[in-house]
């Protein structure tokens, strides 16, 4: 662990529980609206898209198929390594299928680049982007969400599924994680 996950955080709310399940049903009616015949594959950015996931699947008016992908770029810090690793890849068929990525957070751009990369080396039709928070700021990839619930500033993010060193995802609500002692 470094220096920075050593010290005393404090959390500041961003966005309430409330505005997140209304920004999410509108979400869930927009994309049903978008695939009026068959919904694409959801494919769930693992750990931190698991609650949003559920969250928009069950705002949804009929069946969905779900899969997961496991990447990882942060490990214990707070600042993306830059290297993206595909932990667990999808168990569904891919070929030829629309496939909409839920991710909780697109901030560098780099995971979503990779996954997007990942499900059309995998023969995806399509593949397009829904995240419920966008932090363009940080972008090094031209990533654009289709389906976008809030743009957030450049803090560290956490609660809703999002964590720090695995800590924080059970909060219902989404907050700034903030330094509780300045650090060099």
């Amino acid at each position: 662990m470094n220096s920075s996950s050593n010290a005393k955080r404090t959390r500041k709310l961003l966005i309430s529980r409330e505005q997140i399940a209304e920004t999410i049903k509108r979400m869930a009616n927009q994309i049903q609206e978008d695939y009026p015949a068959d919904m694409p594959l959801l494919v769930g950015v693992l750990k931190g898209s698991f609650i949003f996931l559920a969250d928009l699947v069950r705002q949804m008016q009929r069946p969905v198929e779900i899969d997961f992908i496991r990447l990882s770029s942060y490990g214990s810090d707070v600042k993306s390594s830059g290297s993206v690793r595909l932990r667990m890849g999808v168990s569904s068929l891919v070929k030829g299928k629309e496939i909409l990525v839920v991710e909780d957070i697109v901030d560098t751009g780099l995971t979503t680049a990779y996954a997007s990369g990942y499900l059309r080396r995998k023969g995806a039709s399509s593949v397009k982007l829904c995240t419920l928070l966008d932090k363009p700021s940080r972008r090094q990839m031209p990533v654009t969400p289709d389906y976008l619930g809030f743009t957030v500033p450049n803090e560290f993010i956490v609660g809703y599924g999002l964590d720090f060193d695995q800590q924080y995802r059970h909060l219902p609500d989404i907050h700034v994680l903030e330094s509780g002692t300045h650090e060099s």
